[in-house]
């Protein structure tokens, strides 16, 4: 099981960009992949979550309205959209794969997850 996160680099304020993950090893349609970012001193926090049942996404109050989960089983890759971009954005961006279902109170855990990527680092900045 295999996943590589790719696509951050530096970005004005305001800007967008679309990070990719992709994924070998598994079946991307029987897992549930998760979104999280670690900012320098602080701790690993849950961005997005894409469940494998079709529709069921969840995004932090932080992100919500300004990221997009989305995912294409022919690339076997997950994306994670982001737009309107601030400062507090800037972190290492990670993907990671969960086969069970997770919920509102618990995707965000990063304990709840089995495969991680390495990370790709975002930093938001004039």
């Amino acid at each position: 099981v295999q996943l590589q996160a790719s696509g951050g680099g530096l970005v004005q304020p305001g800007g967008s960009l679309r990070l990719s993950c992709t994924t070998s090893g598994f079946p991307l349609n029987r897992y549930n992949i998760g979104w999280f970012r670690q900012a320098p001193g602080k701790e690993r926090e849950g961005v997005s979550y894409d469940s494998r049942v079709n529709g069921i996404r969840y995004y932090s109050n932080s992100t919500e309205g300004r990221f997009t989960v989305s995912r294409d089983y022919a690339k076997n890759t997950i994306y994670l959209q982001m737009s309107s971009l601030k400062p507090e954005d800037t972190a290492v961006y990670y993907c990671a794969a969960s086969p069970n279902l997770l919920f509102s109170y618990s995707w965000h855990l990063p304990q709840g997850y089995d495969y991680w990527g390495q990370g790709t680092l975002v930093t938001v900045s004039s």
